[in-house]
């Protein structure tokens, strides 16, 4: 019989492991930096806010007393290429390696597009594509720099990537994922050949601070949100935690160029 101290399911450790989480300030980001820590994984955060949200410093906390290892937070612009790439050569040179990414920068906006004005989109863009590429190339570059033999990044898409929301008019937004989603498997194709996989999640609706924000304004959407997929609910950002430890670990090793959508079967009506 097994010691109880031997491993269970090996692979999906991710101990000593150095990952970049960018919006990893709060919500999603921040969760799914958590079971990356219980993981152990040691996490940057990289986010635009001041400062973090107070939840960041209790996993923090958390990561130092329990769990052996460290949660740090940066203040930096996603879009912003020089102080990117130094932020984050900066981070591979204090360890000597640097393992994987979470991609969970975005904004969204809900605007008609008859009403949409072209800064907003670029804006939205900006952040949601462009920063999202700017950030997995500066990882990338590191992984190879430092001729690491593997590196796997994750980006957040969404459901939005693969269909039109019905009843949330978001045009930018749902463009920006479905640029994503394609982005990471162009990236795939060109880095695998160091090693790097790429893959992408793509959630349904989650219930987060912002979406109850919103139910404020269009209390019918609660339901209808629900109602809109096979379980008739909607996600919680843990629900995504699972999947994160599972695309940087050595459990998904063979899967690149993905799109794991998680979204309660909203897409396969």
């Amino acid at each position: 019989m097994a010691s109880i101290s031997t491993p269970v399911l090996p692979e999906f450790s991710l101990k000593n492991r150095v990952i970049v989480v960018s919006g990893g300030a709060r919500g999603l980001g921040l969760t799914q930096a958590e079971a990356l820590l219980e993981a152990g994984a040691i996490v940057h955060a990289l986010d635009i806010l001041p400062e973090p949200s107070p939840e960041f410093d209790v996993v923090a906390v958390r990561a130092e007393k329990e769990l052996g290892t460290s949660l740090t937070y940066h203040r930096i612009d996603v879009r912003e290429e020089q102080e990117l790439n130094e932020l984050i050569k900066d981070i591979a040179d204090k360890h000597g390696r640097l393992d994987g990414l979470i991609a969970a920068a975005g904004i969204q906006q809900e605007t008609p597009a008859l009403e949409h004005s072209g800064a907003d989109f670029d804006r939205i863009l900006g952040v949601n594509v462009t920063g999202v590429f700017l950030t997995a190339q500066a990882v990338a570059r590191q992984i190879i720099r430092l001729g690491q033999k593997s590196g796997s990044l994750v980006l957040i898409a969404s459901m939005s990537g693969t269909v039109a929301n019905r009843g949330l008019i978001c045009p930018a937004y749902n463009s920006s994922k479905a640029a994503v989603i394609q982005l990471a498997r162009n990236l795939a194709s060109e880095w695998g050949k160091f090693g790097i996989r790429v893959n992408t999640i793509s959630p349904g609706y989650i219930v987060t601070a912002m979406t109850d924000m919103l139910f404020v304004k269009f209390p019918e959407r609660r339901e209808y949100f629900a109602n809109g997929n096979m379980l008739g609910r909607m996600s919680t950002a843990n629900e995504f935690r699972g999947a994160a430890v599972f695309l940087l670990s050595e459990a998904s090793s063979f899967m690149t160029g993905s799109d794991l959508r998680i979204d309660g079967g909203h897409c396969a009506w």
